[in-house]
């Protein structure tokens, strides 16, 4: 079974510095049948305009993933870590116990472009942490590249989830296959572009969510990057 989440049956709110979109519920944006997916809880697609930022506040207990699309976001934390994140690049931060942080962009002309991703994590009250990857998406096109994983194999990322993150950057025509293991589900987002899934088209921002699935088929139909989320 697949339910599409189309783009603009998001949440959407505008405070002038930041344009926000949210595929589930969040902050201001409640609807009851859209709190998230499995462990999946947040998938925020935010603009950021120069010189402005999120100041400093808190987490705790949640796995959150930063994905920049477009521009430059500089990341500062409580735990001492300081970066700046770009594209092709993996953000993770364990908020665990409690973290504090805050999102800058520093440009003076270009905005921001990101995904911003929660997970609810398998335990809670552990220490939080902080990893940051470059992985290149851009230089090996046309396939599922692993960048989040609960075991940290391959090089990806380690969550505190059962879930394995897929990113993939497509070229118009390229073709890509999943296959998805008994009792395991999967939400497929579109970060930019369209394709063809399963028979379906999925538009730029557009999301799917997936159950009783064995194998997925992707194409296409324009250049496009996709987030691949295999859960539990």
């Amino acid at each position: 079974m697949i339910t599409t989440r189309k783009a603009q049956d998001r949440g959407h709110a505008n405070y002038g510095w930041l344009n926000t979109h949210h595929t589930f519920s969040f902050a201001n944006y409640y609807d009851p049948k859209h709190m998230g997916f499995r462990a999946l809880r947040v998938i925020n697609e935010d603009r950021v305009i120069s010189e402005a930022g999120f100041g400093v506040h808190g987490h705790r207990d949640m796995e959150i993933i930063t994905y920049v699309l477009e521009g430059a976001l500089e990341h500062k934390d409580s735990i001492g870590n300081g970066s700046v994140i770009q594209p092709g690049d993996v953000q993770r931060m364990s908020a665990g116990r409690g973290i504090l942080h805050s999102e800058f962009n520093h440009s003076h002309t270009q905005p921001v472009h990101f995904l911003q991703i929660w997970l609810l994590p398998d335990t809670k009250g552990q220490a939080p942490s902080y990893q940051q990857q470059n992985f290149g998406l851009a230089k090996e096109p046309g396939r599922l590249q692993l960048v989040a994983a609960k075991d940290g194999r391959d090089g990806a990322l380690t969550v505190r989830q059962d879930v394995n993150l897929y990113v993939a950057v497509i070229n118009k025509g390229d073709r890509l296959w999943h296959t998805l293991e008994p009792q395991r589900y999967a939400w497929l987002q579109v970060a930019r572009g369209a394709i063809t899934f399963n028979g379906l088209t999925l538009n730029t921002s557009d999301g799917a969510a997936i159950s009783e699935e064995t194998n997925l088929a992707i194409t296409a139909t324009e250049d496009a990057e996709i987030l691949l989320f295999d859960l539990a």
